[in-house]
């Protein structure tokens, strides 16, 4: 009876999960496998068009267009988020939870008000161009918003906050001695951050980045705001065909492609990390120290 307790706990979340989200995909996938009406709405006629369409060269590109802006966006998410998150683990402890607050900050206001602000950032009389010009620039300025700089800039700042609390997880975790050893045995700072730090951090690197990653790659807000219609997101593509081109089972289909790359991607960085973590389990109970001898021999 007692084995059986976490399953009853778990009831409650699971049956949340089954009506509020495996059931619409099921919904939305179901819809995928139907015609386009004629004037609009879904005729019940089992067809393959729609998900063959979505292979077509045209929204292949739109696909590989949103996926260079969210691996980019992702790549410096975690470059900037990582570097934030060492300098608070390397902070005395008094001061992190501080610092941690005002890295999640963002967080308390609205999505569309961190996006809108960027436009009164980037526009040709924004806060960027007044300063430039307070500062004696008179020359043109280039142009800062409608652009993919603007997408990558808005996307980055949105979901900046995920890659901190992820890298700050594992860093907080890791012992002094650790990189005092490696010194000890004659490592320099780089290489002890080479060799030791950083591949220890790892599972927290990868998830930061997939999570941005995923949240960027079907994000429709912001390529909206920040690009002006100048080009195309997937997430766009699905919003114009539910509520523009009314043609919900090819929106249907361009929806479970996307849910498939999501779901594919945090179950590979899921069993990566789950495996790292195992085999550094491993050979810290085979030899504590045997790690940090062969890094910084």
């Amino acid at each position: 009876m007692q084995d059986r307790k976490p399953i009853y706990l778990m009831s409650p979340a699971l049956a949340w999960l089954t009506a509020f989200m495996v059931l619409p995909c099921l919904l939305v996938l179901a819809l995928a496998f139907f015609r386009r009406g004629i004037y609009g709405g879904i005729e019940y006629t089992f067809t393959l068009e729609n998900l063959a369409l979505v292979f077509d060269p045209l929204y292949a590109g739109i696909f590989l267009k949103s996926a260079w802006i969210a691996g980019l966006s992702a790549t410096i998410a975690v470059v900037i988020g990582y570097a934030a998150a060492f300098a608070i683990a390397t902070m005395p402890r008094r001061y992190q939870p501080i610092l941690l607050f005002f890295a999640v900050l963002p967080f308390w206001s609205n999505f569309l008000v961190r996006t809108y602000a960027w436009i009164v950032l980037l526009n040709r009389e924004g806060l960027i161009t007044g300063i430039a010009r307070g500062l004696g620039y008179d020359g043109e300025m280039p142009k800062l918003l409608y652009t993919e700089g603007a997408v990558v800039a808005g996307l980055v700042y949105n979901y900046l906050p995920f890659v901190i609390l992820a890298c700050y997880a594992p860093l907080s975790r890791l012992h002094p001695e650790v990189s005092e050893a490696s010194r000890d045995l004659g490592a320099s700072g780089w290489t002890t951050f080479r060799r030791v730090i950083l591949p220890m951090t790892v599972p927290g690197i990868a998830t930061g980045f997939v999570f941005v990653f995923v949240l960027s790659i079907g994000n429709f807000v912001t390529p909206a705001l920040l690009g002006g219609g100048q080009f195309q997101m997937i997430g766009n593509l699905v919003y114009a065909q539910f509520l523009t081109a009314n043609d919900w089972p090819f929106g249907s289909a361009l929806s479970m492609v996307l849910i498939a790359i999501m779901m594919g991607l945090l179950t590979l960085q899921t069993f990566a990390t789950d495996r790292a973590s195992g085999q550094r389990l491993g050979r810290a109970r085979a030899c504590p120290a045997l790690p940090i001898i062969q890094r910084c021999s």
